[in-house]
This record gives structure tokens, C-alpha cells and sequence, in this order.
């Protein structure tokens, strides 16, 4: 199991407030996401949550901090700690949403909803911890306070990361099927195409050659005129 720092969050808003380090080095060592470190630093995520030194904890060094600041492909190393913690066992079911946001789960479940609609209810019942049950009133705008629900982001709530949205969405799009418009690949048959092409140049041959014809009986009539006048002189 990968090692991960105490209260990754809380960590990686100090790294961006009192080090030079990129979102990418950032968002590695606390396992983020690197959207997630940006928002961190425009003040959008996290906001709140008073950062954690590291150092002062054991599980950075600043030489450690120092090096990764010199060379941006350098990637931060969790210290080792000395004290072994027993691995925290996921259990089956909904995530567990604290009291504080239980109250956004429906405005994220709307957000869910609107903007991909290809995740299943399972996966936002994954995402957001909330029940079937509530996700129908949501989208069949039966919810107790569907008039005033608010599309909103469940990662700016602080319902789920960014890492688990985006593996659901992916998740979600390779089970979608792809479907294919058989009208717009569909050949025309040959007797069709053929005749419509051949058509038109003949059409317009046809016309000239009358325009010629006209033309010429014209002159032999101007001619004859003319003989009828020499003789008649």
C-alpha cells in the first residue's frame, strides 16, 4: 500500500503557501489531483482548513523540500516514520458525508446529473454518499427542496476529490456504447449516382446542339432571300 501523509489536505495547503514547489509535485506527494492543488491555491478548495508543516511532523525534510524546489521532475519522498499505524480498511457502502455537508448532497447530486449524465446512480451514490432513493427526487425534481437546489460541485463541497470524479466519469464513458449513425455511412447505389451524373452533361449537349440547329436553318433562310433578290435584279 502506498504510503500517504497525515492529513493530505491539510498539507498541501502549506506546501502551497510557504514553498516554491509546482501543482504537480504537490498533488503527487499528498495524492491529489492537480486541479484540486490549484484550486488550493486560488483559494477555491480547502478553504478553511489550516495548513499542516510537514516537517515539523516527520514526514518531510527540508533538504528533501529543498531539492524538489531546485529540479520541477523531482519527486517528493514520504520520510519513513518509526511508528508503524495500523492500515485503515475500506468498508462497503455509501462514503461517509459529515453532518456539515450532508445538506449539499442534493445541489452536488444536481451537478452530477446535469453535467455527466453518463455516471450511473451507483457511482453517485459512490461519489456523494447518498441513496438512490434521493437521486430519483433529484432528478425527477420531487425532492422536498427541488425549488431551491443549486447545481454545485461535489469536489468544491468537499463531498468527494477529484481523483475519485474522474475515475467514475472515465469509468462511465468506457462502458458507454458507442453509437454509430448508419444513415450518414450508407452508399447510394450505382444505377442512382450514375444516371444522375451522366444526365446532366448530355442534357446540356442536347440543348446546344438545338441552339445550333436553329442557328443554321436560320442562315440557309437568310440565303435563299438573298439568291431571290439577285435574280429578281
Amino acid at each position: 500500500m502506498t504510503a500517504i501523509p497525515l492529513m493530505p489536505k491539510a498539507t498541501a495547503v502549506w506546501l502551497v503557501d510557504n514553498t516554491a514547489l509546482t501543482f504537480e509535485q504537490i498533488a503527487e506527494f499528498c495524492h491529489l489531483h492537480p486541479l484540486e492543488v490549484k484550486g488550493i491555491a486560488d483559494g477555491e478548495v480547502a478553504a478553511g482548513i489550516k495548513g499542516m508543516d510537514p516537517v515539523m511532523y516527520e514526514q518531510l525534510t527540508r533538504d528533501e523540500i529543498e531539492k524538489a524546489e531546485a529540479d520541477a521532475n523531482y519527486r517528493l519522498k514520504l520520510k519513513v516514520s518509526s511508528v508503524r499505524l495500523p492500515e485503515k480498511k475500506r468498508t462497503k457502502g455509501p462514503r461517509y458525508t459529515p453532518l456539515s455537508r450532508r445538506h449539499d448532497r442534493p445541489n452536488a447530486i444536481l451537478w452530477l446529473v446535469r453535467s455527466h449524465p453518463e455516471l450511473k446512480d451507483a457511482q453517485i451514490m459512490r461519489l456523494v454518499g447518498t441513496t438512490k432513493t434521493t437521486i430519483q427526487q433529484v432528478k425527477e425534481r420531487t425532492h422536498w427542496n427541488a425549488a431551491q437546489l443549486q447545481p454545485m460541485d461535489p469536489v468544491t463541497l468537499g463531498l468527494c476529490t477529484q481523483i475519485d470524479l474522474d475515475f467514475e466519469v472515465n469509468k462511465a464513458s468506457k462502458d458507454r456504447p458507442v453509437i454509430v449513425d448508419e444513415a450518414a455511412h450508407t452508399l447510394l447505389p450505382a444505377e442512382v449516382t450514375t444516371a444522375r451524373d451522366s444526365a446532366e452533361p448530355f442534357a446540356g449537349f442536347s440543348a446546344k446542339r438545338e441552339e445550333v440547329q436553329e442557328e443554321a436553318i436560320d442562315v440557309d433562310s437568310v440565303f435563299s432571300k438573298l439568291k431571290q433578290l439577285k435574280t429578281a435584279e
